[in-house]
């Protein structure tokens, strides 16, 4: 079982760039054969769940133990850049949005600066990041937020608009900024 564990892995690896600490049979039975075989973020180079979307995935930067896209129903919409730091999490139905289209004219995009979140960061349910926002490290996003502005590090956020309600005590789990 090791054996086919292990040929696993490594077949997943040509099409997955970062898949460190992923289950590769799981990865196999709930992303490729949707991804790699149907079609759907065919070219997203980490596993996506099929109810998600993203799009321009090569604007997006993404760090080690991270899966934007892998809970259901994530929209990821990478026009201005996104830049997404060590494991984070996202939500069911959390969006987020690099780009605004103009107000005189819908078949244009505004410009902006990119969505950048930070290292260990947790974005709940049902969550909006919106284009040119930052996020610290060791953040959490409160479920049905609406981040419209910068979170600092080591706080949690909630609410539509998003603010700071709390600190945070630093994160405790598997630093893997320093692996």
């Amino acid at each position: 079982m090791k054996i086919i564990h292990t040929l696993l892995y490594i077949f997943l690896r040509l099409f997955y760039k970062k898949i460190k600490g992923a289950n590769p049979l799981h990865i196999l039975a709930t992303t490729f054969f949707t991804q790699k075989i149907l079609g759907f973020n065919r070219f997203v180079s980490w596993p996506v769940h099929h109810s998600s979307r993203v799009l321009y995935p090569r604007k997006i930067k993404v760090g080690i133990n991270s899966f934007p896209g892998w809970s259901n129903g994530n929209y990821i919409q990478a026009r201005n850049g996104i830049e997404i730091g060590n494991n984070v999490r996202l939500g069911p139905n959390v969006g987020l949005i690099s780009a605004d289209h103009k107000p005189d004219n819908f078949d244009q995009w505004i410009p902006s600066k990119p969505i950048k979140i930070g290292d260990n960061v947790w974005v709940g349910m049902n969550s909006v990041i919106l284009s040119g926002v930052t996020i610290g490290d060791n953040v959490v996003i409160g479920a049905n937020s609406v981040v419209t502005k910068d979170i600092p590090s080591d706080s949690v956020a909630v609410g539509s608009p998003c603010k700071v309600i709390k600190n945070k005590e630093p994160y405790t789990g598997i630093d893997y900024g320093k692996i």
